[in-house]
């Protein structure tokens, strides 16, 4: 199949896994969701190791931005064929930075109204990594393009979630599809493109990572018991998810471009 027909297919299921969100039941926010198992409060702090455990997003998404500076800084970087290319990093490591805060803010006291600003900037950030995949796998020009109208479709999913919870209906398909299905599509494009930078399938490990915590945030009450009491699976969630991003970082750092075909 030739890269036209693969984006043809791309843009003919996306429009069909969008349909499918529309026409499927409503998928609710779990009234549990904000009852996490480790509850302890320390130095003042509520829920310190979810709240504390956010800092690590900050590290790992200053770091980013900090290298994408110092890369805009040296004219011998090889992290990028065309300095115009580190945009969607830009957006991806502010929002990983963001996500510290809007975490902090929505751990310190759970609810659906926090709720809001902490996944805001975790699908900004996966939608930034989806256009960076296109640019560098398929077409800088299609990437490009993408950004902003992928940037803008996950904000509206937060956005629409966050209203249909306020119409007591709740409806979190959307944000499911702009989540999951764009770290499928990052996966599925990795592993049909090659990328035109060295050490380009070390991006699975970023995929495996991120796996691991939204499994660990799923087993959050029985790693806590594990554990005994020691560390709980969000907590855990937060760290993991927090490396899956500095191990971007770590791949542009000792990547370089090599010629390939692009569109």
């Amino acid at each position: 199949m030739n890269m036209r027909r693969h984006l043809w297919l791309i843009c003919g299921l996306s429009v069909v896994i969008f349909i499918i969100a529309m026409l499927l039941p409503s998928v609710p926010q779990p009234v549990e969701y904000h009852d996490f198992a480790d509850q302890r409060s320390f130095l003042g702090i509520p829920n310190f190791n979810d709240v504390i455990s956010n800092l690590a997003f900050l590290l790992s998404g200053g770091a980013g931005l900090m290298f994408l500076w110092r890369v805009q800084k040296t004219p011998t970087q090889t992290a990028f064929y065309n300095l115009k290319e580190s945009l969607p990093y830009w957006v991806l490591f502010l929002s990983v930075t963001l996500v510290a805060f809007g975490s902090i803010y929505y751990h310190w006291a759970p609810d659906i109204d926090r709720l809001l600003w902490d996944r805001v900037p975790i699908v900004i950030a996966i939608a930034a990594l989806l256009s960076a995949t296109l640019i560098e796998r398929i077409s800088p020009v299609i990437g490009f393009k993408a950004l902003p109208v992928l940037v803008v479709l996950a904000m509206m999913s937060v956005l629409y979630w966050y209203w249909t919870e306020q119409q007591g209906i709740g409806n979190l398909n959307f944000y499911i599809v702009m989540q999951y299905y764009s770290i499928l599509l990052i996966v599925w494009i990795c592993s049909r493109f090659q990328s035109r930078y060295s050490f380009g399938n070390d991006v699975h490990q970023v995929m495996v990572l991120y796996a691991v915590a939204k499994v660990a945030e799923f087993l959050d009450r029985p790693i806590f018991a594990w554990t005994d009491g020691w560390i709980s699976g969000h907590t855990l969630k937060h760290l993991i998810a927090a490396y899956a991003a500095y191990r971007i970082v770590q791949i542009l750092r000792k990547r370089f471009y090599f010629d390939g075909v692009v569109l």
